[in-house]
């Protein structure tokens, strides 16, 4: 049986891959072209970015695996929790190979973590562009064994130290440059220390190279594209390791373009529609200030301390201590016992959350006809932002997550997902009747974020020459792999196998 080689990119544009392919600027991927098929992908990232890795890995969309963020609601939890392991509502396609018996090997496929049931080799943030949980392996001295055959993962920097803040693009540029090779080394290396059937190497810092060095002034993404010849190198170095019997596939879950969104007024907006109070946002000033909250000596401290010390003093503490602590002291001036919905964290899309009782502890808002109508009257007014400045709409549109996402972890995902119109500049303000104007900077300094379509590239044996793939999403990798290999498709899985891929 051939061995399939999946190649990831986090936020790998395949408009502009494409593009460089057939211009001759990425002759590795031209050379896949010319021999196998591609496609651009329906994709989750285009409504929650983040939960288009999970559907690929889990051939189902966000009700079903339950993954879209890094901080994240629950049953049970008021307000957010940090992505940890047990959240999987399905099994990854690499676990449902290895218990049919074929071998596979995972380097860095990001918002993992070990899986039980899963015998094979992974490695799991150790050249992720952002660390969702401690760096580890199964079997767990393998990470050590990779240190010490290929060093040290040489980027030097990580999403979650630096936040949102804008970076140098030059620095940004030579970190991935230098990245890169080292990623390609590790996946190789991964190759020849055992057998496998199906090998997932995931290369974050095209995730990292996205969000820093695409540029609104450049159409044609010079700097972009300089990263994208070294990644090129680096995949067909990894083509020619795996062999000429070898099935390569290159996927990406999403692509890039400018970071113009208003997920940070969504606060506000909630606190002038009277649906959230805290000590920050009243809902009218006619109405008494929110009950007070008991003091908490971390936001005391905190609010004592000038901000960019804040800043410093955070990056020294670990990642989970970190979190557990902003989270307290961003929850703590909620006043729960009138909030009937809030906003949970993104960087992204406004995702609201309704303060439901038998859901979350504090929860006021009843299920049924009261919950339906709060959601109601929430997405017609959010459906009326209209940008002051030129008096365009904002919202392109409301997402209702019982229609949008269902399944059985529907309820670890947030009630309303907004999603934005194209704006040529950031939205920086929202005026509407009902709540008059709100307007701030955002706090997101990247210059790139995330947006659809995905993207693959596919080449090796059995794969037609030159066939473009129509009409397939993201959900078909997983059943594709498992096809491929002799495994029958789960009924739990909604993606069907790319058809070209499986005779």
């Amino acid at each position: 049986m051939a061995r399939t080689l999946v190649i990831g990119l986090e936020l790998g544009d395949g408009p502009l891959l494409l593009e460089g392919a057939r211009s001759g600027r990425l002759p590795r991927l031209r050379a896949l072209l010319d021999r196998g098929l591609h496609g651009l992908l329906g994709t989750t990232a285009e409504q929650l970015h983040v939960s288009a890795w999970p559907s690929l890995y889990t051939g189902v969309g966000p009700g079903e695996h339950g993954v879209y963020y890094t901080f994240q609601p629950a049953p049970g939890v008021q307000g957010h929790q940090r992505f940890h392991e047990g959240l999987y509502g399905r099994p990854t396609f690499w676990r449902l190979l290895d218990e049919a018996g074929r071998r596979a090997v995972v380097l860095d496929a990001p918002y993992t973590h070990p899986e039980p049931g899963h015998r094979g080799a992974q490695i799991i943030d150790w050249g992720a562009w952002a660390q969702y949980l401690k760096k580890r392996s199964t079997p767990a001295d393998l990470l050590g064994e990779l240190e010490r055959a290929v060093g040290a993962y040489p980027l030097g920097m990580e999403a979650h130290d630096i936040g949102l803040a804008a970076q140098d693009p030059d620095d940004i540029e030579r970190r991935v440059l230098r990245a890169l090779p080292v990623k390609a080394r590790a996946a190789q290396w991964l190759m020849q220390r055992g057998e496998w059937d199906v090998l997932f190497t995931v290369f974050g810092e095209t995730h990292c190279a996205a969000h820093y060095c695409w540029s609104a002034r450049d159409p044609a993404q010079a700097r972009l594209m300089r990263v994208f010849e070294t990644l090129d190198q680096a995949i067909g170095q990894l083509v020619d390791a795996a062999g000429e019997d070898t099935t390569v596939l290159v996927v990406s879950g999403d692509a890039v373009g400018p970071n113009h969104a208003g997920w940070h007024l969504m606060p506000e907006v909630l606190a002038k529609l009277g649906v959230f109070t805290s000590a920050e946002h009243r809902p009218s000033d006619d109405q008494p200030p929110p009950a007070p909250a008991s003091f908490d000596p971390v936001k005391a401290v905190r609010d004592l301390l000038p901000k960019g010390f804040r800043k410093s003093l955070a990056r020294l503490l670990p990642t989970e201590m970190r979190d557990k602590l902003a989270k307290r002291v961003d929850t703590a001036a909620v006043d729960w016992a009138r909030t009937q919905a809030f906003c949970l964290p993104s960087d992204l899309e406004g995702l609201i959350r309704v303060n439901l009782k038998g859901r979350e502890p504090l929860g006021i808002v009843e299920p049924g006809e009261a919950f339906e109508r709060l959601l109601d009257d929430l997405t017609a007014q959010l459906r009326q932002l209209r940008d002051p400045a030129n008096d365009r709409p904002v919202v392109a549109d409301v997402l209702r997550t019982d229609a949008a996402f269902p399944g059985g972890r529907r309820d670890h995902l947030p009630d309303l997902v907004v999603l934005w119109n194209s704006s040529p500049t950031p939205i920086e303000a929202v005026t509407s009747p009902a709540i008059g104007t709100v307007a701030a900077a955002s706090p997101d300094g990247r210059p790139g974020t995330h947006k659809g379509p995905g993207f693959v590239i596919a080449a090796g044996p059995g794969v037609p020459a030159g066939q473009i793939l129509e009409g397939a999403d993201i959900l078909g990798l997983a059943p594709t792999l498992l096809a491929r290999h002799g495994v029958a498709t789960p009924g739990h899985m909604a993606g069907r196998p790319w058809a070209p891929l499986v005779g």
